[in-house]
This record gives structure tokens, sequence and C-alpha cells, in this order.
């Protein structure tokens, strides 16, 4: 079997004071149930963040309720019927056990081994330094070699920094100053990811195929530890709708397998009484396999055994559906053409230090901001790091901070050097001193950071599309530029009569626009448009139609073909191309989250649109049949202007466009 697509994954967090666990577990009905909703692929814990085992270890503890190996009797009910079995273990956090060993705990810089707050469940962490360490890693070794499982998943591994004796006397020997907060976070994160390679090094000793992921160790760190990855999102979970968009397509350009974590919950992890409505966990499993990620459904099992029927049967309704789509997903490509730059890997677990962090927020808003607007566009892109190709993308954006460190500006030098086309925004672009953009091309001089609070932008006649006819505010900060000859200016800044500040009087805030200072705002080469102002960000923050309308409209100057083209869709319709040999597919996303009363974001239904003519370019290939998946129904189709032109007369929440 390849990776599997259709994953379930189970807490089982269960304090050890509960009298009943594991007292009514009937695995045959358990494993019926996996088996009904065509599961691949379950994750159940071998040891919980309570610190208590669900298997007979002779190195942990058990939970006193328990009387038989729980997770063995899983893991073979699962084997028995063709579905593979992976042991969690919670590596940052074991209560049970650091409460019986209190020099296994991470040592706040105050002496503190537990935090203020008791009921949160990270109050008290593990320290990798300690002897915990070897006990860890021993247990993951003995869960593989005991129990059958076919892989970990190891939970929580970036706890806090220590200052126990361990870890200051590692510092030391390392010459860490451990009050510059840089080197402190550096070493801590060190710290995790050699405790990652202990358990990568252990578990394939027992078993080298095995499955394995870190969750808590950033993705490109554990880039040789672990066999897939796994995408953490509960949308009305913390996470919120705007993370998936960026995860998927980042993730993507990895190298391996992902899984597109959900989970069932209506609020977050161990919600118990929660449950999500249908077509917001369909529309979670739809938009990772949409963007090439299979799908993993996250629960919380009874530590009694008992089935939630109510779960267990939404899971069975949607994956069976989705499963109709096999014969489309399997080994689909995504089609991009568009690449945005993240140099801070989400979710920049290298930058916990307070400037670090500062910088990573700035960087990771501008990037949130940009996908949205490129998914509202219906663009199809993917977010590259260095360690993912450039190459193939006909167009790069960078969102107003992206970093030009040298390998960044050797990346980009290859893409116009090719003849590559170029969006950048506000700070993008400029040296790593900020003295002066790093590239002729970008057609400006940098002047200075602009001083403007609010700057509005008035467009030319030839920039005006879909543009009001007045100067619009840029709701956010940015630089002020002098264009090069040659350069055309698309739009420029107009002057606020006064800043918005305070005289000792009065609280400057009604702020209208005053004169146009001529000083440009958009600017045009032939393979770079440029924006003064921090957009991608600004758009996040403040959602100002009028500033996304600026990216469609370089888009269009810059990209005037584009592979997909969706006319009639609303700006809530997501779209995505994938590809599998002679064909394409488009897959049509019409769900929208609101929020609602304190601000819970929701899908209650489905919405339904009419009317779609959506575009895709043709690329040279020839064109027989066009239908809608897994129904087959045919649609009608043009061909014109390198175009294929297809109708479809009504979607209600999803379609599978396939053109053969």
């Amino acid at each position: 079997m390849s990776f599997p697509k259709w994953c379930l994954f189970f807490d089982f967090h269960t304090m050890p004071a509960n009298p009943d666990v594991g007292k009514a577990f009937d695995f045959e009905a358990i494993v019926n149930r996996f088996e009904k909703a065509g599961v691949q692929y379950v994750v159940f814990p071998a040891r919980c963040n309570l610190g208590v085992a669900y298997y007979d270890t002779k190195i942990g503890i058990r939970h006193p309720a328990l009387t038989y190996n729980l997770l063995k009797k899983l893991a073979d009910a699962c084997h028995s019927r063709g579905i593979k079995l992976t042991a969690y273990m919670n590596l940052g956090l074991s209560h049970e056990e650091g409460l019986r060993h209190r020099d296994w705990l991470v040592m706040d810089a105050d002496g503190r081994t537990y935090q203020q707050n008791r009921l949160d469940s990270f109050f008290r962490q593990m320290c990798y330094n300690t002897g915990y360490g070897d006990h860890a890693v021993a247990m993951a070794h003995e869960v593989l070699e005991t129990t059958g499982v076919d892989g970990l998943f190891l939970d929580c591994m970036h706890t806090r920094p220590c200052f126990g004796k361990e870890c200051t006397d590692a510092m030391t020997a390392e010459g860490v100053d451990w009050n510059d907060p840089k080197q402190l976070n550096d070493f801590n994160h060190r710290k995790i990811v050699n405790m990652a390679k202990r358990v990568s090094e252990a578990a394939r000793a027992v078993k080298p195929d095995c499955l394995l992921y870190f969750n808590g160790v950033g993705y490109e760190a554990q880039q040789q530890l672990g066999s897939y990855l796994e995408f953490e999102c509960l949308p009305t979970g913390g996470w919120g709708y705007e993370i998936l968009p960026v995860g998927a397509r980042y993730l993507r350009t990895l190298g391996k397998p992902v899984l597109n974590m959900t989970g069932r919950f209506h609020r977050s992890w161990g919600d118990f009484g929660g449950i999500r409505t249908e077509p917001s966990l369909e529309y979670d499993c739809l938009y990772g396999i949409a963007n090439g990620l299979n799908t993993t459904i996250g629960d919380h099992f009874h530590p009694r055994g008992d089935i939630n029927r109510a779960v267990a049967d939404l899971d069975t309704r949607i994956y069976n559906r989705l499963q109709k789509l096999d014969p489309w997903l399997d080994g689909a490509k995504p089609v991009v053409e568009i690449a945005m730059p993240m140099l801070k890997p989400y979710p920049g677990y290298d930058y916990m230090d307070p400037v670090g962090r500062q910088k990573f927020d700035r960087e990771f808003t501008a990037i949130k901001g940009a996908t949205r607007m490129l998914c509202e566009l219906k663009q199809q892109f993917d977010i590259v790091s260095h360690l993912a190709s450039w190459e193939p993308y006909q167009l790069l954006l960078l969102p107003d901070e992206t970093p030009m460190d040298a390998e960044t500006v050797k990346r980009i030098r290859r893409h116009l050097d090719k003849g590559g086309k170029i969006i950048a925004t506000a700070h993008a672009g400029l040296k790593e001193d900020g003295s002066a953009f790093a590239f002729d091309e970008w057609g400006v001089n940098y002047l200075k950071e602009d001083a403007f609070d609010p700057a509005f932008f008035e467009v030319k006649p030839s920039f005006a599309e879909g543009m009001p006819d007045m100067p619009n505010n840029f709701y956010t900060n940015g630089v002020e530029i002098a264009a090069k000859a040659g350069t055309e200016t698309l739009a420029t800044i107009v002057a606020p009569y006064y800043n918005r500040h305070w005289d000792g009087e009065h609280g400057f805030v009604y702020l209208p626009p005053d004169k146009d200072t001529g000083r440009p705002a958009v600017t045009l080469t032939k393979q770079v448009g440029y924006v003064s102002h921090a957009i991608c960000g600004g758009y996040f923050r403040a959602g100002s139609i009028p500033v996304r309308q600026i990216l469609a409209n370089l888009l269009k100057r810059l990209l005037p073909e584009p592979l997909l083209k969706a006319p009639d869709a609303p700006s809530f319709a997501r779209l995505t191309v994938t590809s599998q040999p002679g064909r394409r597919m488009i897959h049509y996303l019409a769900y929208t989250p609101e929020s609602r009363g304190a601000g819970v974001n929701m899908i209650e239904e489905p919405l339904t649109v009419l009317d779609q003519r959506i575009m895709l370019r043709q690329d040279g290939q020839d064109v027989k049949n066009v239908y809608l998946a897994p129904s087959g129904e045919k649609l009608p189709f043009t061909i014109k202007n390198g175009y294929i032109e297809i109708t479809v007369s009504k979607i209600i929440g999803y379609a599978l466009v396939v053109v053969e």
C-alpha cells in the first residue's frame, strides 16, 4: 500500500484516577468501525501526556486501572484488517513521571518547575537533558519491540528552555550565554532536535521502515528524522481558517507525504462533548485533498472504550463520500505557476527569542495576507523555502518583509536571468542592511521609510480596472521610493493633511487625503511589479478590496495568461488544479466560515453557486472529455484563445471537474 490517505488520530489522555480505563474495549467492534470508514492508518497512545502507559511496560508506569495490554490488542486487531497502527507518545509532557521524578522537569529561570496555571496541561514539562531523555528513548524502543505497532507519533516535543543543572552545564560547555534570549532559545531548539534524533535512531534500530513523525519539531528540521509530515490545524480550536491554506502549500514542497490533521472537536483537543458540523469537517478534508494532502481526523477515545457513534458515523459518511474520488486523487500533483518564498519556516521554532519572534510574526502575517489574496484571486501557487527548488515557477511573489540573505539573492538572480517575473511589496528586495534594493530590475531607488500615516494611493487610468475613482487608503506602512528611468508608474502616493498624532490639544483622527505627491506607489518594469507599501500584511489586518486589486492588476500585467480563470466565481470560492498522466482536475470549493458571537468561526452548510464558467489553459493538450467526478456527468466545453472553457450549472459545496 502507498502512503495512507484515510487516517484517524486518537488522543487517550486519561487521568490516573480514572477507574475504568480499558474496561469495555470491544476491539472487533472498533476495527469494524475503522474498516467501515475505509481507514488505512490509526494513531493511538502508548503513553499519554499524563505519563501513564497503555501497554505492558517494564520501563514506564502502566495506568493503574488497566489490566491488560491494550495497545497490543488494538494493533493486532488493526493488522488483522490490513490497517496500520502507530503508537503515540507525548515526549514533552509526562505528568505522572514528572511527579515522581522532579529532577526530570524543566526548571524555569526563577527556579520553578511548575507554571502558575496548574489546569494548563503544559504547566509541567520534561527536560530531555536529564535522565528522562534516556528513559523516553528506552520506552520508544520498548513500544516498537513489544507491541507490534508500525511506527511512532512523538508529540509536544517543543518544550520551554530549562535552567536545570544538566542544561546550564551543557550551555557552559558550548559557550552559550543563557542571559541572551537568542542564544538560550537556539540552544533549546538544538536540544529538542537532538532528542528527536535519538528517538529516530532508536526506532529505526528496531523497525527500519517504521512510520515516524515528530510534532513540535520544525518541519524542515526533521527532514532526516521522520518518514512523513502532519499539518495540525483545528480551525475552531485556535488555529483559525487562515493557517491551512499556508501550511498545505508549504508542506507539499518538502518532499515527504503529508497528512492534513483536522479534528472532530467543536473547540479544541479533549472537547469530549463537542462535535463539528458535517460541512465544516468535510471542508477541512476537501481543502487538504484539493491541495495534494492526505487526511487524518483527530478524536479522543473514551477511557472505557465506548465508541462515540455520532463521531464514528460522521467520519464514515465523510470518508465514504470522499473515497469515491480516489481514482482522481491517487498520485495527483498540484499544478502551480507562482511561488511565494517563506524563509522563516512555520511554525517558527527557530525564532522563539523576543526579537526573532517579532520578525517571524511580521513575515508570517504578510504570508497569510498574500495567501488569502492569491486564493481569492484563484491563482495557483506554492509557498517555498530554500529546501524546495524555485526553478519551475513563472512568477515569484515576495511579500512585505522577505529577507534578502545570500541564498535568496542568488535564487532571485537566477529567476530574473531566465526571464521570470516578480511582484514585490514594501521592504521585499531591500539588501540586508536596508540601504538599497538588491536588484536593478526593481526599477526603483529606496529613499527612506514613508512618513505618512495614513498613506493613500491614486491609480493611473491604465491601472484603474476594478478601482474606485478616489484616493484609497493602504491601511499599512511602507517606504518612500523614486522610479528609475524607464520604470512605469502605475499609482502615486497621496498625502494626508496631517498624520495621526496628538498635539497636546487634539487627537488627530480625522485624516482626509490632501494632495497627490507624484511619488510612486506602484511601479512596473519588464519583469518586476513593485508596491511601496506592505499590502500583504495590510490585507490580512484590514481586508481592503482596492488593495487586493493592486495585486490583481499587477498579475494581469505580469501573468496575463494564468493557468486558471474563473470570472464568475465569488471571492469565497477556492479553486485548485491537480494533474495525473493524461488529465487535469479542477477542485472547486464553495464554503465560507462565518464569525459568530464571540468570534467562533463556523461552517454550518455548504454554499450553492450557479452557472460557473471555468477556464483552464490548454497548454497544448488535446481535450477529449470533460466531466464531473465521481458521477461521470459530462460537461459542455469549448476551446478558445488557448483556454478550455467549461460551464458548470450548479455546485453545492464542492465539485471535481476532470479534463481528459
